[in-house]
């Protein structure tokens, strides 16, 4: 429908009486009461908390309850993010500790791997990994110890696997193998009295390098995390699930060592500290269930704003048939389910997820430190992105969601189109230049380094460091290269800004002439009500006190 277009004759008993949209009382039909009436429900449901104030007297609990969330919740946030960074500090401290303890000759290295390239450099790294466990307590400066179960250690366990049979001879050409693969283990206790020579009887074993797999190490260690205690936190107690593997199964030459290190937390058997009791512990689990009757409240008032949303919509799609024998458009029948809602709803499901998991942890019911770290960093995340919600209020923030909500739809078109190009240079770089490059040896990796060339990050190392093996996959990659950076740089950018930057002068242009720009909003427009008049109060709904206790929320 066109702007000009009106939305209703024109009646000679219609007569504006101040500005506003008045009628004569003698000559006011039933109908065109209706219609103005609804018209006024239509423009009190869009307004803002303080206009609903000025209108009707409700005072803006949903936007006070905002207002406090966001607060509780980004103390929450920061209080578990400072014990959240002491506990993944602790694990990578330990781990590094372990690949200085075990691994012969071992330096702090941000490139490259750890390998060996003999079989007495794999004999001698397995017997000193095995004597470091043994003399652990003479050695390690932490306050690392071994597992008891039932009084027993638990110990270090040995394996190989390998495949079950075959003859390998490259001289010749031929191999005859079976791929089955068989896995031998032995156990070694942490006994003081072992010697060298006792610990080379027991480990009576050899390795076919011929068939060989790996030679996994594993072993379990136990510590406290003390700096807890300055923070005025109970310490947790730790087991390391240790585990080192020598990796042989490209059958390269080149035996490759990485350490894993599995944690389980849990809170210690017999505990004491000076001076403390459990009273800061009470007083963050009171904290946390705060928040989430702060969330399950908000969670319940704007599931129920929704709700009343999607009712005045079908009201509205019945009204205009009824009346104008109009269909109401899918954009104007969107305009009734607040996306804001939508964004708390989900925001106070992640954080009452979060809190619960949270007091699991702080109970050591749970560890899931990382579920619990996304969970609520999601959540205060849409939390202050919800902000921009009250400063939409005010005409000269509004622009930015007006631009925002206008230009998603051709914005969500247009990436997708991106993407199939994007996803088309992924897959070629991967294929093609994954053996000779870095960057490009796995799927994931080809993703993150073209979207870093969209941003212009790192474009020259990764045009040196494409290897000259071959003349053709070197004059490939320059191909490949500029023609991604020219396409995506120079043209799929530009079109992306182009496309916002027209819809924010489109929507610029709008507010200046001060035209609706839906069939909705030029319904509302007609009437000039403003909030203090008093034209929006009702026998149902009285100035100063409500009698459905739920309306009070409004």
């Amino acid at each position: 429908m066109e702007d000009t277009e009106p939305l209703i004759a024109p009646r000679p008993e219609e007569r504006p009486l101040n500005g506003h949209c008045r009628w004569s009382t003698a000559k006011q039909s039933p109908e065109s009461k209706v219609v103005e009436d609804f018209r006024r429900r239509l423009k009190y449901f869009f307004m803002n908390p303080c206009e609903k104030y000025k209108a009707r007297g409700r005072k803006p609990w949903k936007l006070m309850l905002q207002i406090l969330k966001i607060a509780i919740i980004t103390v929450q946030l920061v209080s578990f993010g400072l014990s959240n960074e002491m506990m993944v500090t602790f694990k990578d401290e330990n781990l590094m500790t372990f690949k200085h303890l075990f691994l012969k000759g071992y330096k702090d290295r941000s490139l490259g791997t750890y390998a060996l390239y003999t079989k007495t450099d794999v004999y001698d790294h397995i017997q000193y990994i095995i004597n470091r466990y043994i003399n652990l307590k003479n050695l390690t400066v932490g306050n690392h110890a071994y597992e008891r179960i039932d009084g027993v250690y638990t110990p270090l366990s040995l394996c190989q696997e390998f495949y079950r049979n075959g003859s390998i001879y490259p001289g010749n050409e031929t191999f005859d193998i079976d791929p089955h693969i068989e896995i031998v283990c032995i156990s070694i206790y942490p006994v003081p009295s072992f010697d060298n020579d006792s610990l080379a009887r027991h480990l009576n074993f050899s390795l076919d390098f011929k068939r060989l797999l790996s030679v996994k190490i594993n072993l379990t260690l136990k510590a406290i995390n003390l700096q807890t205690v300055r923070h005025h936190e109970l310490p947790d107690c730790y087991d390391f699930h240790i585990m080192i593997m020598f990796d042989n199964r490209a059958h390269s030459g080149r035996i490759k060592i990485k350490v894993e290190n599995d944690v389980g937390i849990y809170e210690c058997k017999d505990w004491n500290v000076a001076g403390t009791s459990g009273k800061n512990n009470h007083l963050l689990l009171l904290f946390d269930s705060l928040v989430i009757i702060a969330c399950i409240t908000s969670l319940i008032l704007c599931t129920r704003s929704i709700i009343n949303g999607i009712q005045l919509q079908f009201e509205y799609n019945t009204f205009f048939h009824a009346y104008y024998n109009k269909i109401v458009s899918w954009s104007d029948r969107m305009e009734f389910v607040n996306g804001w809602y939508i964004l708390i709803i989900v925001s106070d499901t992640l954080t009452i997820a979060g809190s619960t998991v949270k007091i699991g942890i702080q109970t050591k019911y749970l560890t899931k430190y990382d579920v619990c770290s996304i969970l609520l960093g999601t959540a205060t995340m849409l939390v202050w992105i919800g902000v921009i919600r009250y400063l939409g209020f005010f005409k000269k923030y509004n622009i930015l969601i007006l631009t925002l909500r206008a230009a998603f739809p051709n914005v969500i078109r247009f990436s997708c189109c991106a993407a199939m190009i994007y996803l088309g240079y992924c897959f070629c770089g991967w294929i093609v230049l994954g053996p000779y490059h870095e960057k490009f040896r796995t799927l994931d990796k080809v993703t993150d380094c073209l979207f870093s060339l969209i941003n212009g990050d790192d474009m020259y190392s990764t045009f040196q460091k494409m290897r000259e093996k071959s003349y053709m996959v070197w004059l490939f990659s320059r191909l490949y290269l500029y023609s991604f950076i020219s396409l995506f740089i120079y043209m799929v950018l530009s079109l992306f800004i182009a496309l916002i930057t027209d819809t924010y002068e489109t929507i610029k242009q709008h507010q200046e002439e001060k035209r609706s720009v839906s069939q909705l909003q030029a319904f509302i427009a007609k009437c000039r009500d403003q909030p203090e008049s008093g034209r929006y109060q009702t026998d149902e709904e009285p100035d100063s006190s409500c009698s459905d206790p739920c309306c009070c929320f409004g």
